[in-house]
């Protein structure tokens, strides 16, 4: 089986958001930051070259394939931001939150954001914390 290649790097986050194109977008990010980090308590950290993730939790498929991923993270694109909420949005308990969150849109576990103007940041920080309870919840910590 091949390796997965977004693994946690030492590659520095702040240089990573200092070489974001849209200093709007590179703000916006800056700011999820600070929300992300405050709610896991944990740094940010490089995952692969784009995605800036927290925490970490194990899993394994039934198929034998397994990794490592983030809790949560982020990642400032071109065209928006792209937030990983890792419990995803099928049969989540969240949808009333997305109802109230603002101008955005889904993927299977992305939040994609164009701008923070465009939505309710004290929703989204509810959302971030739900993901990040729930992520814990389903993987317990083992010493990391």
């Amino acid at each position: 089986m091949a390796a997965l290649k977004t693994r946690p790097t030492d590659a520095s986050v702040y240089a990573f958001l200092d070489g974001v194109d849209n200093p709007n977008r590179r703000e916006d990010a800056r700011r999820v930051i600070e929300i992300m980090q405050r709610t896991t308590q944990e740094q940010p950290r490089m995952w692969g070259d784009r995605i800036v993730g927290f925490g970490s939790y194990h899993y394994r498929y039934a198929s034998g394939r397994e990794g490592d991923w983030p809790l949560i993270g982020l990642s400032p694109g071109k065209r928006n931001l792209a937030l990983y909420i890792m419990p995803g949005f099928d049969n989540c308990q969240c949808q009333a939150l997305l109802a109230r969150l603002g101008k955005h849109r889904t993927g299977r576990s992305c939040l994609y954001v164009n701008r923070l103007r465009d939505i309710d940041i004290s929703v989204l920080e509810e959302l971030v914390r739900q993901s990040v309870a729930e992520m814990r919840r389903r993987y317990p910590r083992t010493g990391d």
